[in-house]
C-alpha cells in the first residue's frame, strides 16, 4: 500500500513579539532639565541688580541681602524655625479635620449640604479681619497663629479629599457591590485610595500656603515676638531693606523645600498612578 508522504508537523518557531521600547530616564545633569532654570535665575538676577543700582530705595542689592543673611544666620534660623512650627501644627490641625469632615461628608450627604455652604463663607472671609478677635479670644501665645494658618489650610484639603472620595468608577463600585462589601469595606479599600491623588495634590497645594498663613498671622496678631513675618514687619517699619529681603529668601527657600518634600512623596505613594507616568 502506497504511503503518502507525512505533513510536517514539527512547531516551527514563533517569534515573540517585540517589546515596546523603553523610556529612558534624562540625568539629573542633562541641560534639558537644569538649564532653562538656570537661564531663568540669571534674568531675574540680572534685572534685580539692575533696579537695585537705579531705585536703591525699592530694592536692595543682591549683596546686601546675601551680606545680611551671613553676618547673623542664626537669628535667621531662630525666626524661621518658630514661623516653620507654627505653619505645621496649623496645617495638621487644618487639613487633618479637612480630611475628617470629607470622609464624613461622602458618607452623610446630609451632612455634605449642611458643612459645604459653612466651609465655603469660611473661605471667602478675610481671615486678616478675624485675626483680631482671635487674639482676644485665644490670647498672644502661639494659639491664633495656629488658627489663622489651620483657616488658610482647611478649604483646599476639604475640597479635593471630597472630590477623590466621589471620584470612584462605577464599575468598580459595582464590582464591590457584586461581591457584598460593606460601607465601611469600600470606603477604607476603594474610596480612600481612589482619593489619595487628590490629597496628595492639596498637600502639594497647602504646605507652602501654611507659610503663607504663618506670616500672615505673625504680621497681624498682636504681641508677636518671633518668626519671619514678625521679623519683616519690624525691618520694614525701620527701612532695613536687606533684612527685609533676606527673611522674604528664607520664607522662599522653606516654601521650595515643603514643595520638593511633598513631590517626592507623591512620587513615592502614586508610582502606580496615570499622573506619574513619565511622557516619552
Amino acid at each position: 500500500m502506497a504511503t503518502g508522504t507525512s505533513p510536517d508537523v514539527r512547531p516551527r518557531p514563533t517569534t515573540a513579539p517585540a517589546a515596546p521600547p523603553r523610556r529612558r530616564r534624562r540625568s539629573v545633569l542633562h541641560p534639558a532639565l537644569w538649564l532653562p532654570t538656570v537661564v531663568a535665575v540669571l534674568l531675574v538676577g540680572a534685572a534685580w541688580t539692575a533696579v537695585a543700582a537705579d531705585q536703591p530705595y525699592i530694592l536692595p542689592t543682591l549683596s546686601e541681602v546675601g551680606t545680611t543673611l551671613l553676618d547673623d544666620p542664626a537669628l535667621f534660623v531662630r525666626n524661621a524655625g518658630s514661623t516653620l512650627q507654627i505653619a505645621l501644627i496649623g496645617v495638621a490641625w487644618g487639613a487633618g479635620l479637612a480630611f475628617v469632615l470629607a470622609l464624613l461628608m461622602s458618607e452623610i450627604p446630609i451632612l455634605r449640604r449642611a458643612i459645604m455652604p459653612l466651609a465655603v463663607v469660611l473661605n471667602v472671609t478675610p481671615v486678616i479681619a478675624l485675626a483680631p478677635a482671635l487674639v482676644v479670644a485665644f490670647g498672644f501665645g502661639m494659639a491664633p497663629k495656629v488658627i489663622v494658618t489651620a483657616i488658610i489650610t482647611f478649604f483646599p484639603v476639604l475640597i479635593n479629599v471630597t472630590t477623590g472620595l466621589r471620584s470612584v468608577p462605577p464599575p468598580v463600585l459595582h464590582v464591590f457591590s457584586t461581591l457584598h462589601a460593606s460601607r465601611f469595606e469600600v470606603l477604607l479599600r476603594l474610596r480612600v485610595p481612589s482619593s489619595l491623588p487628590y490629597t496628595l495634590a492639596a498637600l502639594r497645594v497647602v504646605l507652602p500656603l501654611s507659610i503663607v498663613g504663618a506670616v500672615v498671622a505673625e504680621f497681624v496678631a498682636a504681641g508677636s515676638s518671633s518668626g519671619l513675618g514678625t521679623m519683616i514687619r519690624n525691618a520694614a517699619s525701620n527701612a532695613q531693606l536687606p533684612h527685609v529681603y533676606a527673611a522674604v529668601a528664607c520664607l522662599a527657600a522653606m516654601g521650595v523645600l515643603m514643595l520638593a518634600f511633598t513631590a517626592t512623596v507623591e512620587r513615592r505613594l502614586l508610582f502606580w498612578h496615570e499622573s506619574q507616568q513619565r511622557t516619552p
